[in-house]
């Protein structure tokens, strides 16, 4: 089921082209850029591109925020992509569309008992992914993205160091398995990836034998093991552009198949299945908080300068220290991260 309901419906008489205009003009008066992930509507992924924002996974909003010289951040996604902006550009008034939009990884691992597991591991490296909020990156030593973690982690891994990581279970098994490190995991998960079913996989699997499956590693074991290519957001999108195939089953958000067929428009999408037969939707893979976000939201927060972004100076402090060993790992080590498609540039789209 590709269709989102929109949980704040157009005012009556109010046009799209309308919002989107006073969208545009609001961004424009108030010097601010629009920077969304994949899984948002499609329509503000393309009111992003289309005023010089960006579009992309975690990381590449990391830095783009940190990098772009507006003085005012409009983080349309979810609470800790807004933190993490405010954290890499403190000085920066970071605005989000809708404030309570959250993250199931976020809300299953609070500050107070992780931290008392870190206190009970002093040996181990905390690693922490994310989806987390800055007050557990604050407690981490290093924060890694779905683009990353397997370099990072192997880095760890060549130095000696235990992991101690935080807090999706399946992709910190992902990572065990495929770096051989020792990590202690946090037994949390995404709300959307975890209800990938690997049995109903393998039945799609034989009514489309020429399908090529893309699974994000937040999903279980076994959806991933029956996978060609399992990655980041941007590598799942560099797999449907470059890969020789013209058929793929998808394993993430649905929110990323907007993009998908942007920049593969030949291509056929395949939902992956979370349900059974008896189910009314065999694959509603799209995550309720992202859903929270669309152009009334983002039109109230420009106009009315709402749903900022507060942090604590120390938490801020502490939690960026964790976030730039990642940038400046990733900054010298640029193969560790899936590439962008070919012909991609951020902000702007395919070129």
């Amino acid at each position: 089921m590709n269709a989102v309901v929109s949980l704040f419906p157009k005012a009556q008489g109010d046009t799209l082209p309308a919002q989107r205009e006073r969208v545009r003009e609001l961004l424009r008066r108030r010097g601010a850029v629009l920077v969304a992930h994949y899984y948002v509507d499609g329509e503000l992924q393309d009111l992003a591109l289309q005023t010089g924002g960006c579009v992309a996974d975690s990381l590449e909003m990391a830095r783009f925020g940190r990098d772009h010289p507006a003085r005012l951040l409009v983080v349309a996604g979810v609470r800790f992509m807004g933190e993490t902006a405010k954290i890499l550009s403190p000085d920066k008034r970071v605005l989000m569309p809708e404030l309570e939009a959250t993250c199931s990884l976020d809300l299953g691992c609070p500050v107070g008992p992780f931290s008392k597991l870190c206190d009970e591991h002093p040996d181990r490296t905390v690693v922490v992914y994310a989806n987390t909020s800055a007050a557990v990156k604050a407690r981490a030593d290093w924060m890694v993205t779905s683009s990353c973690a397997l370099a990072i982690v192997s880095h760890l891994k060549e130095r000696g160091e235990k992991v101690l990581w935080a807090p999706d279970r399946h992709l910190g098994h992902y990572i065990q398995e495929q770096t051989g490190a020792d990590m202690l995991l946090w037994d949390a998960t995404c709300i959307v990836h975890d209800e990938f079913k690997s049995v109903e996989l393998e039945s799609l699997r034989r009514e489309h034998p020429r399908a090529k499956v893309l699974v994000h590693p937040e999903s279980p074991a076994g959806v991933i093991r029956q996978a060609d290519r399992v990655g980041s957001t941007t590598a799942l999108l560099r797999a449907v552009v470059d890969m020789d195939a013209d058929e793929f089953i998808v394993a993430t958000d649905a929110g990323l198949f907007h993009r998908m067929r942007q920049l593969a428009p030949g291509k056929t999408l395949i939902e992956a299945p979370t349900a059974g037969a008896s189910a009314t939707c065999k694959s509603c893979a799209h995550c309720p908080w992202m859903a929270m976000n669309g152009l009334a939201q983002l039109e109230r927060c420009l106009r009315d300068d709402v749903g900022a972004i507060e942090l604590d100076e120390g938490v801020i402090v502490r939690a960026r220290t964790c976030i730039d060993r990642m940038l400046d790992f990733t900054a010298r080590h640029p193969s560790a991260v899936a590439p962008a498609p070919s012909g991609f540039v951020p902000g702007l789209g395919a070129a």
